[in-house]
């Protein structure tokens, strides 16, 4: 049995325009990388059938590996294809309703966060976890600073779980993990055209392994 690392681990995000055949096979070469955390696959602008096509070719993938699949927004389509989790960005009250409805069954997240206010009005709801970033725009090889100043003030200040985006450029895990953050999550990183996925994940796990936090048991 592989023992979790004592530091943060990976979170994969599923990029936009890439069909679920190609994202299958980018994410088993991420895969062979090294430790992953979980995945999630956001909507990226398809419709419920396209998404639900996307979800059932990707998940088991992830979960045969050992990796938790979390789905942005859709609960019907999580529970078809028996996810680990659902990731929610509504306002507060419809998460509330949503937390209270489906936290038995599934891991619920929370994102949308623009602000201290935001964060812990969500907070407030015990989401299994808080994201600091938007899917997709992991467009600068650094984490946006907004990310890194909100998830090193809630590491330091809340016990519930965060999930800080880093950038376009592997090396940028090292920033978002001196946030002490639990997770940090790759996208452009380690899916780009150009990138192997697998030496991505050997790198940033590397990276990781050097120079993240140790978290105490």
């Amino acid at each position: 049995m592989t023992t979790e690392p004592r530091r943060c681990r990976i979170v994969l995000i599923a990029p936009a325009g890439m069909s679920a055949e190609r994202f299958a096979t980018r994410l088993r070469q991420a895969m062979d990388g090294g430790d992953i955390a979980s995945l999630i696959l956001p909507v990226n602008g398809m419709d419920d059938a396209s998404f639900q096509h996307f979800c059932e070719h990707v998940a088991p993938i992830a979960q045969d590996g050992g990796i938790a699949v979390v789905i942005e927004q859709n609960t019907q389509i999580a529970g078809r294809i028996g996810a680990d989790g659902i990731h929610l960005e509504t306002g507060p009250a419809e998460i509330s309703n949503d937390i209270e409805r489906l936290q038995q069954r599934l891991m619920v997240g929370v994102g949308g966060v623009k602000s201290r206010d935001d964060a812990l009005d969500l907070g407030e709801l015990r989401p299994d976890y808080i994201f600091f970033g938007r899917f997709g725009y992991d467009n600068k090889p650094e984490p946006h600073p907004r990310n890194i100043s909100l998830a090193t003030w809630w590491a330091e200040m809340i016990e519930i779980p965060c999930i800080v985006m880093a950038g376009s450029d592997i090396g940028s895990v090292v920033e978002a993990a001196a946030t002490g953050a639990e997770f940090v999550a790759l996208s452009a990183a380690v899916f780009s055209d150009e990138t192997d996925p697998r030496g991505a994940i050997q790198q940033a796990n590397a990276l990781l392994d050097e120079k993240a936090p140790q978290f105490g048991r």
